[in-house]
């Protein structure tokens, strides 16, 4: 089973995410964080290591955009920004900090969902195709 870690300070959205993530492929167990401060003790605490990160930018204490710059690494887990700004500012710049992906929230329930299934199935088998090439090696 996978581990998720959903940053996320709106409940509605954290029930459509969960809601998604349970009807997807991939089988997950889910913690969250609802703001800054949480999510960066979780990714600093050594005995938790999520395989997947969902991460919002406009939550409290420190933006999503703080989370990117203090959690820098190469060796990290899959780290995908869901929010719903569309500032392209904002988007370069999650990139640049190692965001693997930048998707604006849809305001269709359908998409969202979509969007959240897709994101998941994609980084996913790519995280299942380097675990095979390495235990191949």
């Amino acid at each position: 089973m996978l581990h998720i870690l959903l940053v996320e300070d709106n409940g509605g959205d954290v029930l459509l995410i969960r809601e998604a993530i349970r009807n997807s492929r991939v089988k997950a167990d889910v913690m969250i964080a609802y703001d800054g401060e949480q999510a960066l003790r979780l990714l600093n605490e050594f005995r938790f290591r999520p395989d997947f990160v969902i991460l919002d930018l406009n939550i409290p204490k420190f933006s999503g955009l703080e989370i990117l710059e203090s959690h820098r690494t190469s060796d990290g887990p899959p780290l995908v920004v869901f929010t719903s700004s569309v500032n392209p500012y904002e988007r370069s710049r999650a990139l640049e900090l190692g965001a693997k992906e930048y998707l604006t929230k849809p305001s269709n329930i359908r998409e969202y969902m979509q969007t959240i299934q897709g994101a998941l199935e994609r980084w996913m088998e790519v995280s299942d195709e380097t675990d095979s090439t390495a235990e191949g090696a």
